[in-house]
């Protein structure tokens, strides 16, 4: 299933697919050589905007929360990539050890959980949950709307503290499905014979948005080059502030002055494709996630006007985490729409796989808003019945294939700079 664009693809993006399809042998021999000189973190997802005119990757997560909105005729592929990976590290694993966020009450991420342990258990691995909450002491039975349960355990180091694991059960590896936004554990820390996957450097305790668009700008800049396209057709500007705090309006001048910048650009390259849309910014928190810290500015002036209402939303991010640094990202509109309600495809990968993907849709927002808020829900992304493969023949623009090969292609280009923004941003790079 396709949503209803309301314009449909139009001058620039036509242009690019096309350009893109016809490419498609020398991009993906890129993509090949490139995975052989980095390594793709082990799972993402990425939050697309298509414009019309633009199709850019706007938020990377590297510990993706929502597979129980993949569709299930996409599973194959997802236990396919997750042999890959799993070889990658521990060609020999049997028990591998999932750690998930401390949120046992939210039923549709627990199902994203009961998923995964799904997918990996397929792989020939025995799954375990382990839990950071150490309000659990004993195994504990959660259980989900559709009868299922899921079982919590309590995390153990070894005798000699080099390892994690759980009573009665020693993992070859440890996947984080929690985002260390309230900072990295002590228990996680110094595991040196197990493969803690995503590093630990990949949570929010230490990553920086700013660092992973400055690496897609690289990224995009070369894949450009190769295809002969305008990076911007694929890049939202970006700049970094720090030293914001929106109580107290310290680092406020800067932060207007960033604003009027970054619009200065874009108007620049509006009036270069004749697009008449207003442009706009997003100002969000540097680290984190869930949706929070997130402001649509049209006008510079917003900033100095904003309501205690909202300063206080960004003033904080998830776990209460203060908010000074921000990152002032371009604006990219969402023109696609599923039953009159805005849209925006997310795409999901096991390493360097692209395993499927849903549209969150959001009934209440604007196409120049943050759809990540509650009110939202996910409509599975048929990624071509199992087959994305493009149709050459087709004009630009009516193929669904196309589309999501397209998709593919960037969600996959931003999946390459998360890789150089680790190895970038590795305080152990010897050991990476």
């Amino acid at each position: 299933m396709v949503p209803h664009l309301v314009t449909a693809l139009n001058g620039p993006l036509l242009d690019l697919e096309k350009k893109i399809l016809e490419a498609t042998p020398a991009i993906e021999r890129w993509f090949r050589l490139e995975w052989q000189e980095h390594t793709p973190p082990f799972y993402c997802s990425v939050d697309l905007r298509n414009a019309g005119f633009k199709l850019a990757p706007v938020d990377t997560n590297l510990f993706p929360g929502g597979f129980n909105n993949l569709a299930p005729e996409m599973l194959p592929l997802a236990v396919q990539a997750a042999m890959a990976a799993i070889e990658k590290y521990c060609p020999d694993a049997k028990n591998l050890l999932l750690i998930p966020e401390v949120q046992t009450r939210n039923a549709f991420y627990l199902q994203n959980i009961a998923r995964q342990m799904q997918i990996f258990r397929q792989t020939g691995l025995n799954v375990r949950l382990g839990t950071l909450d150490a309000s659990i002491k004993e195994p504990t039975n959660i259980n989900l709307p559709d009868g299922t349960q899921l079982t919590l355990e309590p995390l153990l180091r070894s005798a000699n503290g080099r390892r994690l694991g759980l009573k009665n059960f020693d993992p070859c590896t440890i996947l984080l499905n929690n985002d260390l936004s309230a900072g990295i554990p002590a228990i996680l820390e110094n595991l040196n014979e197990q493969t803690l996957l995503p590093p630990l450097h990949a949570g929010w305790a230490m990553r920086r948005k700013s660092n992973h668009f400055s690496s897609y700008d690289d990224v995009v800049k070369k894949f450009s080059k190769m295809v002969d396209i305008d990076p911007w057709l694929l890049n939202p500007f970006f700049a970094k502030c720090s030293g914001v705090n929106f109580h107290e309006r310290t680092g406020e001048d800067t932060l207007v002055a960033t604003i009027d910048t970054l619009l200065a650009k874009i108007r620049k390259k509006y009036k270069e494709y004749g697009i008449k849309d207003k442009p706009f910014v997003i100002v969000k928190a540097d680290a984190g996630t869930y949706g929070m810290g997130i402001l649509t500015v049209r006008d510079s002036k917003e900033v100095r006007n904003l309501t205690e209402e909202q300063r206080d939303k960004m003033a904080v991010t998830k776990d209460g985490k203060a908010i000074r640094d921000v990152i002032v990202q371009e604006g990219v509109y969402t023109f696609e729409q599923i039953n009159d309600a805005v849209a925006e495809p997310v795409v999901y990968m096991i390493d360097r796989y692209v395993v499927g993907g849903f549209y969150r849709v959001h009934e209440g927002r604007r196409v120049d808003e943050n759809l990540n808020s509650p009110g939202m829900h996910f409509v599975p992304l048929a990624f071509a019945h199992q087959h994305a493969v493009p149709d050459m023949r087709a004009k630009p623009g009516t193929a669904a294939p196309n589309r999501f090969y397209l998709y593919g292609v960037v969600a996959r280009l931003a999946l390459l700079a998360a890789s150089l923004e680790l190895e970038k941003t590795d305080p152990d790079p010897e050991i990476y």
